[in-house]
């Protein structure tokens, strides 16, 4: 092998690398080691395309707390400090019927008149 093809060999070898170890970064507790596995999103809610109001799990064990976060495009408001409650993720699907649910629903209604028969007037 000619020595000009050594550094373009070691160039492409480094490129290839480059994805490999931030997808081994990202699936492994090293990844997360900045934040040393202290925050987990717990819940949000889309106001606007660029508003959302989440709810962010901050700390470890009895240090634990939950942050009622406002966001825009331009900043991040911490609109409330709470300790953690149950699972709010959990508890808002509890509430809210899913799309497939309220689908049957106004469906049945408007068969119980018959499929036929149209709207009544």
């Amino acid at each position: 092998m000619t020595s000009s093809l050594v550094p373009l060999l070691w160039f492409l070898a480094i490129l290839a690398l480059i994805p490999v170890v931030l997808w081994l970064l990202k699936r492994t507790p090293l990844g997360g080691a900045a934040l040393g596995g202290q925050l987990r999103t717990v819940a949000q809610l889309v106001i606007a395309p660029s508003q959302r109001i989440v709810i962010v799990e901050v700390g470890q064990g009895e240090d634990r707390q939950w942050l009622v976060l406002g966001i825009t495009g331009q900043q991040i408001r911490t609109l409330h400090t709470m300790p953690p409650q149950t699972d709010a993720a959990a508890a808002l699907q509890a509430a809210q019927p899913s799309f497939a649910a309220v689908l049957r629903r106004s469906l049945g209604g408007r068969h119980a008149n018959g499929p036929d028969n149209g709207p009544t007037v």
